[in-house]
């Protein structure tokens, strides 16, 4: 999969951590979520090298399919169709709720900017005290 896109959403305002989606040249759709720790040190910014790093670590582990399923887990097959993201599945419902909580979490951040003047006191020659 060549990867040709990318998508950072915050889960709940960021505060549980990011899920970061890779997109590939084929339509492709790999989602990472980035929980968050203590410190909230996961952010929009660090999120993606992550989640990089989270598919590494994976990427060379060899899944014994009946483990899954003899401990009672779902096998990966079952968990990878079960967490498909609204994008990748075309749920335009599901993605304008999360626009709208996204939107709700961010609100004091989109509202224009007040503007106020300050003077400054001067002496009746013009000259500051």
């Amino acid at each position: 999969m060549q990867v040709v896109g990318m998508q950072v959403v915050a889960e709940q305002g960021g505060k549980l951590g990011y899920t970061v989606e890779f997109i590939g040249d084929g339509g492709e759709v790999v989602s990472v979520l980035v929980k968050n720790d203590r410190e909230q040190s996961v952010n929009r910014m660090n999120a993606v090298p992550h989640a990089q790093r989270l598919l590494e670590s994976i990427a060379g582990q060899e899944l014994d399919l009946d483990s899954f399923e003899s401990a009672g887990i779902a096998s990966p097959s079952d968990s990878l169709a079960a967490e498909r993201s609204a994008r990748s599945k075309g749920d335009t419902h599901t993605m304008e709720e999360q626009l709208e909580q996204g939107l709700e979490d961010t609100f004091p951040a989109s509202d224009p900017v007040s503007i106020t003047q300050s003077s400054i006191a001067t002496s009746p020659e013009g000259k500051r005290n």
